[in-house]
């Protein structure tokens, strides 16, 4: 396909960001602090919350309709003859956008896994990989260790890595990979480190320290979560590695900017607090349930759940009903029929834990708030989820 289209991939540099959790959010840290540097910037990433233009950003802007309506006409008889998925299509799409729109710095996120999926196609100057947990298993793999060697299919000789704090195996398996193709790798924890970690409603702020930046830098970003400051020094450090001219200012005021919806995202309106956060895996729930019991948001906490059923959801479960005072199970109206959850089966699971079933999506927002009352109403389990809920309260928001 993009042979096809004259290669539009190869009209910009890259930096490949991959992992389990954290990559959206990585990603978006380096576009900030590269368009404040005055680079002209493409961000891809997935999935989207409310609008596939969100995957496809220029100069941090969703793609505009008239540019993308261009691109689909000139991709669509390409993707044809190839019998391509969606995400193959949609890939490619971006490139051409980006190409179209003179971006010389992308930031590419990994749509699945890494050595399989459509956006390693490129050469990249630097790779980031952000962590590794369980998902996905059937693509890729039942052991971290496996999960590990899809992910790390992303390095490329001469292209440095960096790589969040992984567990023994997992960063054996990246290291020994990245030995194998002559690639240096800056591991967090390692080669570089965080410091003054403090976290609140407002976001989080720290202390980064490298070689290059040994007497600190403090970063305060709106993205909430320890593991936000962990994502932000790994943007820190692949910049570092990436462009040179990246200075400490570009870095303070790039973070400080970046909004990143949907992940532990605190909507107040008409004072009714509401926290939506993707999380769609085991780890991403487990610090998800963490997070609400840790951070002072307004009590009690009510939860708005629907998970996908080909994720572990059992697993997902009980962090998060144990985080909360009480429960409404729902179906994400958004969310693929053939992907949906029973959240009867659920319901069942969850036997003795303080949780209502209303299948209707609207009617168990409504629920949910009227059990918080003027507590917080948590939304999670999955994009569709978040992209749903975000919707009706905004467009509620609007209204009013």
């Amino acid at each position: 396909m993009l042979r096809a289209l004259g290669d539009p991939h190869l009209a910009a540099e890259y930096v490949h960001v991959g992992g389990t959790n954290g990559k959206g959010s990585t990603a978006a840290l380096l576009d900030s602090v590269l368009r404040r540097s005055g680079k002209r910037t493409g961000l891809y990433t997935s999935p989207h919350l409310s609008d596939f233009a969100e995957r496809i950003r220029i100069g941090g802007e969703p793609v505009g309709d008239h540019l993308l309506e261009e691109c689909a006409r000139d991709v669509l008889p390409a993707a044809e003859s190839q019998d391509a998925s969606f995400f193959e299509s949609a890939t490619v799409l971006a490139f051409e956008a980006f190409r179209r729109s003179g971006c010389e710095t992308v930031v590419l996120e990994v749509g699945l896994g890494g050595r399989l999926d459509a956006t390693n196609v490129v050469d990249p100057s630097v790779t980031v990989i952000s962590s590794i947990a369980r998902d996905h298993s059937d693509y890729l793999g039942d052991t971290l260790e496996e999960i590990a060697a899809e992910k790390a299919g992303i390095m490329k000789p001469g292209a440095p890595a960096v790589v969040g704090s992984l567990s023994a195996g997992p960063l054996d398996v990246v290291l020994n990979r990245a030995a194998e193709l002559g690639v240096p790798v800056d591991v967090l924890g390692r080669d570089m480190s965080l410091a003054d970690v403090t976290v609140d409603l407002d976001g989080t702020r720290f202390c980064y320290r490298s070689g290059g930046w040994a007497g600190g830098v403090r970063v305060h970003t709106r993205l909430v979560g320890e593991h936000q400051a962990r994502n932000a020094a790994l943007a820190i450090r692949a910049l570092e590695r990436f462009d040179s001219s990246v200075s400490v200012q570009d870095v303070v005021a790039g973070m400080a900017a970046v909004s990143w919806p949907g992940r532990f995202e605190v909507l107040n309106p008409e004072g009714e607090c509401w926290v939506l956060d993707i999380a769609h895996n085991p780890e991403a729930t487990r610090t998800l349930a963490e997070m609400v019991e840790d951070l002072p948001l307004p009590r009690p906490v009510v939860l708005l759940l629907s998970i996908l059923g080909d994720k572990p959801w059992s697993e997902m479960l009980f962090p998060l009903l144990n985080s909360a005072s009480s429960s409404v199970f729902t179906i994400a109206p958004s969310s693929p029929e053939e992907r949906r959850w029973n959240p009867r089966e659920a319901l069942q699971a969850a036997a003795g834990s303080p949780v209502e079933l209303e299948l209707d999506f609207d009617r168990a927002m409504r629920r949910a708030r009227e059990l918080a009352g003027r507590g917080t109403v948590v939304v999670t389990g999955s994009a569709h989820t978040v992209g749903d809920a975000r919707k009706l309260i905004l467009a509620r928001t609007e209204l009013e």
